[in-house]
């Protein structure tokens, strides 16, 4: 087996674990890219989304304004393209964390790319929930957040596992994206050691590493969907 690596993937080998280039250095930074940018572009995801649900002009709590602000400014960064996206907040990029290269940094772009594809798919997660529920929970005098947890949120729980794994796995697509231009990662590892270099081992083993991470999300999501799906019945 080793005999069969050092053959058809030198450059793998040659890129080693640890370091600034190893393998998983590479693999900690799409980690961490991927877990940080969720959170903080998956809270405003479901706040924007539970947001356009609720202020919708047929919804529980309609206002034109509120839903027609949040409607634009989801429908506008869905518009930019994410490696615009990452050139046209540069500057809010380094004033955020005084640089515009490296892991760190990429979390803004990234978390502003996946907020306004979160908030659609959480959007139409909740607007799937049954209204005879919600309006038997106003006509017993259900408050703000009984609507939004109890019925809301707690009705489309796994609706809304199953957007969240959509939503990690085109994440995942995106911390490639960023790796590509300098933010490292498995995207960073493939562009730069792999293709630049005509490394054509090191950009297979590189894409692998992100399918089997996309497939294990999937697999992981659609389990927690299923299991979500068959308390609420």
């Amino acid at each position: 087996m080793t005999e069969f690596f050092s053959k058809y993937f030198p450059n793998v080998i040659a890129q080693g674990w640890g370091g600034e280039s190893g393998w998983l250095t590479a693999i900690g930074q799409t980690f961490y890219m991927t877990f940080w940018s969720f959170i903080f572009g998956g809270i405003l995801g479901l706040l924007f989304g539970v947001g356009l649900v609720l202020t919708a002009p047929e919804g529980v709590y309609p206002n034109k304004i509120i839903f027609n602000l949040c409607d634009k400014l989801v429908s506008f960064f869905r518009a930019v393209p994410f490696i615009i996206l990452l050139a046209f907040i540069a500057p809010v990029t380094q004033l955020l964390v005084h640089t515009q290269i490296g892991t760190t940094a990429a979390l803004v772009p990234l978390s502003l790319g996946v907020f306004p594809f979160y908030a659609r798919q959480i959007e139409v997660a909740l607007a799937s929930v049954d209204h005879g529920i919600i309006e038997a929970a106003q006509s017993v005098g259900a408050t703000f957040s009984d609507i939004v947890f109890t019925v809301y949120l707690r009705e489309a729980r796994s609706e809304i596992a199953r957007v969240t794994t959509v939503t990690l796995i085109s994440l995942i697509g995106l911390t490639a994206m960023a790796g590509a231009i300098g933010a490292g990662g498995l995207g960073n590892t493939a562009i730069s050691y792999g293709y630049n270099r005509f490394n054509n081992d090191v950009t297979v083993v590189a894409t692998l590493i992100v399918l089997l991470l996309v497939v294990l999300v999937q697999v992981v999501g659609d389990k927690i969907a299923a299991a979500l799906n068959h308390r609420s019945n």
